[in-house]
């Protein structure tokens, strides 16, 4: 199974990141956490980046706020998925992440959640990885029939009242 690499501009973005380590952890799919900044650890980013695919994984997920620059940093050094998660920062509430996360060049993409997203930045790696892993695919279905579950019973009790 392919495994997803998690990367985070700083520390202070691990408590949205470890929302996404819980789905990973959840479906079972293996992943690394790791601490690159595009800035102050430019080389380290670029060199986790090229060799991404050798290493094993299938999917990378970059975190960070304010300029946000990592999930172009690191699409730009490989070829495999990149998913950015844009985290909310105290200036501009996470607009200038999402922002500089979306708008990436012609032939530089960057799939980007909402931010603070990354469950779903999780679930998107997932969806990727299931294309090929049947035993993720399984999981992911799974866990739609139990939500769609927990849905159907909150509305039995809402309808009740």
């Amino acid at each position: 199974m392919k495994k997803v690499g998690i990367i985070m501009g700083s520390t202070s973005d691990l408590p949205v990141v470890e929302k996404a380590i819980n789905v990973l952890k959840d479906l079972g799919i293996p992943y690394e956490t790791h601490v690159f900044s595009a800035h102050r650890t430019p080389d380290e980013a670029r060199d986790f980046s090229r060799s991404a695919r050798d290493n094993g994984f299938g999917v990378i997920i970059a975190a960070a706020g304010m300029a946000a620059h990592l999930a172009g940093a690191v699409a730009a050094n490989t070829t495999l998925p990149v998913i950015g998660i844009p985290v909310k920062s105290a200036a501009f509430g996470g607009l200038d992440a999402l922002l500089s996360t979306v708008q990436m060049p012609s032939g530089i993409p960057v799939a980007t959640v909402a931010v603070d997203g990354a469950a779903n930045a999780a679930y998107l790696a997932a969806e990727i990885i299931a294309v090929t892993d049947e035993g993720v695919r399984e999981a992911l279905e799974a866990k739609r029939e139990a939500s769609k579950a927990d849905v159907l019973k909150k509305n039995e009790e809402v309808s009740k009242l």
